[in-house]
């Protein structure tokens, strides 16, 4: 929580005047019972109208200066505290787009959701709240305690008795309560997980009628959760009761002592009355210091989630691998490269070596789970090579700066996702400063022209969020051309033709396929016809490489690729075998 708090330093004069002003309003509180006490005991004892309007006015001034700093102090709080959360979610955000493939898929999406929408607001809370209160609450109580040793040491012991039980009772709850809402925030990181999942598969969900498992699932998740809510709600209300039942009692306790003190002439009526008063005002203020630690406890459990994604950083490289004399040897090499992905027990690449000359164009094919997609997260860095090392111009991929290596490469990941915003906004992210020329010559060549030339606007016509108001087919062309339109030095394009017509795929490989000698590509794709005509074509199996070279080379050598293409030809090995 600690390391959260130092993100309020730019409101330190809302920080500071808060409180202050908050205390100054306790300050005129204390003098009210005085005030009080005067007026029955000189003006209604003794009949004396023009002092009892005299102390009059001194209660509405003391109301109006104190409304006064309230409402002062309360301005300054909220606008602490709402400046504090803002730059803390700016730093958060910023935080994680920075983190690295391996720590976001650690920490969960769903995870940091809620720590950039609910925690904050709790932390929001928390810090707005206790500098209103966290002084101004101690400050009451003690200062009517001192007020009423003033008034009578033996009346006044009362509060000494009252108030320890009092904070034995509000910091034993919180003690308690503390790591319950904790696991309450986990609850609900479990509950936004699977809310998050559901609606984002929930054509899936429909096509295979799973909507009562579905919804049985988050009725059960969301019973657990409301279980632990309800259990720590109950430990939490027990607070108000048992803070009531000691104040009132001391009341009473006070009632009878300040008769008995009346009788014998110790005390005036006035006098009772404004220990009473006291009494009362520190109740009050601890059934608000109770909701406070109350609020400030889940603050704290909320702020140390959100410290802790803070605290998670990209792992180091440490040192890196030498140049060998076969990193030199090619554009792009893989030199004995090893992929584990933390957490998991079996290694998902191992010993991966090949070399690509720039200019070429690459065709990687295999199974389901057989690492293909693995293979080339590793040359933008996505996730860093557990062993081995990628090399570029005979640097190592690692030892480029992030900005170098987006800069270079240019990646469609198999999901084609588009940003709610314009076409134009759209393919403005893959370059900033873009001419319109540019962007139809990157829309040209990944054949996206007939569908920006057939849209109300063209450049300037309207992406829904993921692009759900184009087809399966035309998002897949828009990240293409996307990635195009910086002319990177490698283009990676992950199984991202897969919805296009056979037609449509020949024409993007062709035109691709012009750009060669400037740019080097890499396909990966579960259709043969893809990557026949590739420069060099990987074969993977079960994370191991287990063919490299041409169509036809293969066809000769790698049983798993003859697999792969006569299972998608099988009239070819029909003639094979006739022949």
């Amino acid at each position: 929580m600690k390391g959260i708090l130092v993100y309020l330093k730019e409101y330190k004069k809302e920080a500071v005047l808060a409180p202050l002003f908050k205390l100054l309003e306790a300050f005129f509180e204390l003098f009210v019972p005085l005030v009080m006490a005067n007026m029955i005991d000189v003006g209604i004892a003794g009949g004396d109208r023009p002092y009892i309007v005299k102390m009059g006015l001194w209660l509405i001034l003391l109301a109006v200066v104190g409304l006064t700093a309230s409402v002062t102090a309360q301005f300054f709080a909220a606008k602490a505290a709402v400046g504090f959360s803002t730059k803390l979610r700016e730093v958060l955000f910023g935080h994680m787009q920075d983190l690295n493939f391996t720590n976001i898929d650690q920490v969960g999406t769903s995870t940091m959701i809620t720590r950039m929408t609910s925690d904050i607001n709790q932390v929001q809370s928390g810090v707005n709240m206790v500098l209103r209160l966290f002084l101004r609450s101690p400050i009451i109580v003690f200062g009517a305690m001192i007020m009423a040793f003033t008034i009578d040491v033996k009346c006044a012991l009362v509060f000494v008795v009252a108030i320890p039980l009092l904070a034995l009772v509000v910091f034993g709850i919180m003690v308690i309560t503390i790591p319950l809402y904790k696991k309450v925030q986990g609850g609900l990181d479990k509950v936004l997980g699977i809310t998050r999942q559901n609606l984002t598969g929930v054509r899936v969900i429909r096509a295979f009628g799973q909507e009562e498992k579905q919804t049985a699932e988050f009725e059960e998740n969301n019973r657990a959760l409301t279980a632990v809510q309800v259990f720590v709600g109950k430990i939490s209300a027990c607070m108000n009761p048992v803070t009531y039942s000691i104040v009132n009692g001391a009341i009473m306790l006070l009632i009878y002592m300040g008769a008995i003190q009346v009788q014998i002439g110790n005390l005036s009526q006035g006098e009772v009355i404004a220990i009473i008063n006291y009494m009362s005002q520190i109740l009050v203020e601890l059934v608000k210091l109770a909701n406070l630690i109350i609020l400030t406890t889940k603050a704290v459990a909320c702020g140390e989630r959100v410290a802790a994604v803070l605290a998670t950083e990209n792992e180091t490289q440490g040192e890196l691998p030498g140049v060998s004399d076969k990193a030199k040897e090619a554009y792009l090499v893989f030199d004995k490269v090893s992929l584990t992905y933390k957490g998991a027990g079996e290694k998902t690449l191992s010993d991966i070596s090949f070399q690509v000359n720039k200019g070429d164009t690459v065709g990687v094919i295999g199974g389901t789970g057989s690492g293909k997609t693995s293979l080339i997260n590793l040359i933008p860095g996505f996730y860093p090579a557990t062993e081995g090392a990628v090399y570029l111009n005979g640097e190592n991929i690692l030892s480029l700066s992030e900005k170098e290596r987006i800069d270079r490469v240019g990646i469609v990941p198999q999901k084609a996702v588009l940003f709610k915003g314009t076409i134009r906004s759209n393919l403005l992210w893959g370059k900033e400063n873009a001419t319109e020329e540019e962007m139809w010559e990157a829309l040209g060549l990944a054949q996206a022209k007939e569908v920006v030339e057939g849209k109300e606007g063209m450049l300037d016509a309207v992406v829904e969020q993921k692009g759900k108001n184009f087809s399966g087919g035309q998002r897949q062309r828009l990240t293409i051309a996307r990635a195009l339109i910086k002319k990177p030095e490698i283009l990676i394009l992950d199984d991202s033709a897969s919805a296009l017509d056979y037609a449509t795929d020949a024409k993007l490989r062709q035109a691709i396929k012009s750009l060669a000698g400037s740019m080097t590509t890499f396909i990966v794709s579960q259709r043969a016809s893809t990557i026949r005509y590739a420069d060099k074509i990987l074969v993977l199996d079960d994370g191991e490489l287990v063919g490299n070279g041409t169509h036809e080379e293969l066809l000769t050598n790698c049983p798993v690729y003859q697999e792969i293409y006569y299972s998608q030809y099988p009239e070819e090995r029909k003639e094979e075998k006739a022949e």
